[in-house]
């Protein structure tokens, strides 16, 4: 399994899809071997995960180095070295040490997982030089209209991206828009390559974490996790508060939006004060994940955020939320998957993320109904079907498919 995204590092919720398949595959039939990225790589780490990894899953933690951070010289470095991410001196380490891991274990498939591109590179190293069957686990699109920028950039993630698709067994979307968007782009593979397995909440993370206590003082609507600039752009939402406080219907005394690990905080902080709201937005520090998981529980109200231009994906956080039970404002386009979610869960508390008049007026609503006691939660139901123990067993399955199908082709005359 080549993860980028693992313990010790912070900051990504893409960290717990790799962390549970982990844990939950071994009693469906699957022992994994992790390969992984040297802490250094990492902007953020912690430990308050590690003890997640259960002991007797071998763990192998490649050399790599963050461009920007280790190998820029005054803050610059040369385009070429971040292609076609800046982990890209992830390869240089994990492919002899992926070949290393697969002569002591033999392993019988690999699995990679985006959103580092260098993951996949890692992948079709690996499955060239081994011929081992491997599942590719794209998550959302490598690329689109807007996804990545610079032509450059671009090229670099096409070239991945076609290479993957073209020589993995199958490659694995986290929604169905995803899976439409890909069988559409690659009409010449058979649409079985690209398969849907959805992200979601992991039951055994909330074991014993209890809200965090209400403190006296304003509502308080929490976003947690990364705050895009262009993909969960809050520059609207911004305008929208500003024009509410015009109207006397929030001031700082009632109202606060807690932006927590949001990453780019000195973007948010001048957007907030062109806007004139920095007293409605607190830019919070990253927390651990079971104290970040305390808040969201404790939380008057959570927010989530998510532009037209990702309506092929839908963001991990959002089962969390889901999970959590507390009144969820949704800020993206009508028509994406992330909506869908949410209508099939009887959540219609949802606006668009671009238009702050729209904003405005759903957030008006939104906080009567947080104050009444009105606001709509996700039957338990329909949470429940969001577990990952779902998932992980759609993906033993797969392993299994692709394991006899190889198993088959190699018996072929």
């Amino acid at each position: 399994m080549i993860a980028f995204h693992f313990p010790p590092q912070r900051g990504s919720s893409g960290i717990q899809r790799t962390l549970q398949f982990v844990r939950r595959l071994p009693a469906l039939g699957w022992q994994p071997l992790v390969l992984s990225a040297a802490p250094r790589a990492y902007e953020n780490v912690g430990p308050d995960q590690l003890d997640e990894i259960p002991r007797d899953v071998t763990v192998r933690r490649a050399f790599a180095l963050d461009t920007a951070r280790q190998l820029a010289f005054r803050g610059r470095y040369l385009g070429w070295m971040a292609l076609p991410d800046r982990w890209v001196s992830w390869l240089l380490g994990a492919v002899p040490a992926g070949l290393g891991l697969i002569r002591r274990h033999r392993p019988q498939a690999i699995w990679s997982t985006y959103p580092i591109a260098s993951a996949h590179l890692i992948g079709l190293v690996l499955r060239r030089l081994t011929d081992l069957p491997w599942i590719a686990d794209l998550r959302d699109p490598m690329i689109d209209a807007s996804h990545p920028t610079g032509r450059a950039r671009r090229r670099a993630a096409s070239w991945v991206e076609a290479r993957t698709v073209r020589h993995c067994s199958v490659a694995v979307c986290t929604t169905p828009g995803a899976v439409r968007s890909y069988r559409e782009r690659y009409p010449e593979l058979p649409p079985e390559r690209f398969r849907l397995i959805e992200n979601g909440y992991d039951e055994a993370a909330f074991a014993g974490v209890t809200p965090q206590a209400r403190a006296p003082g304003p509502l308080r609507l929490l976003h947690s996790g990364i705050v895009y600039p262009s993909e969960r752009d809050p520059g609207p939402l911004f305008a929208a508060l500003a024009a509410l406080r015009a109207r006397g219907r929030i001031d700082a005394a009632g109202f606060r939006l807690v932006l927590r690990a949001a990453v780019h905080e000195d973007f948010l902080a001048r957007l907030a004060e062109e806007h004139g709201v920095a007293n409605l937005v607190e830019i919070a520090t990253p927390l651990p994940y079971r104290a970040a998981l305390s808040e969201m529980l404790g939380a008057d109200a959570l927010l989530l955020l998510q532009a037209a231009n990702c309506n092929d994906q839908v963001p991990a956080k959002l089962y969390e939320y889901l999970r959590a039970a507390r009144p969820l404002l949704a800020l993206t386009d009508a028509r994406g998957d992330t909506a869908a979610v949410l209508k099939g869960c009887g959540i219609d508390t949802v606006g668009p993320l671009d238009d702050s008049i729209a904003i405005e007026t759903v957030l008006e609503r939104f906080l009567d109904l947080v104050a009444a006691g009105q606001a709509p939660l996700a039957p338990q139901e329909a949470v429940r079907a969001c577990e990952r123990g779902a998932r992980a067993a759609q993906l033993a399955a797969l392993l299994d498919e692709v394991v006899t199908q190889a198993a088959k082709s190699s018996k072929a005359p």
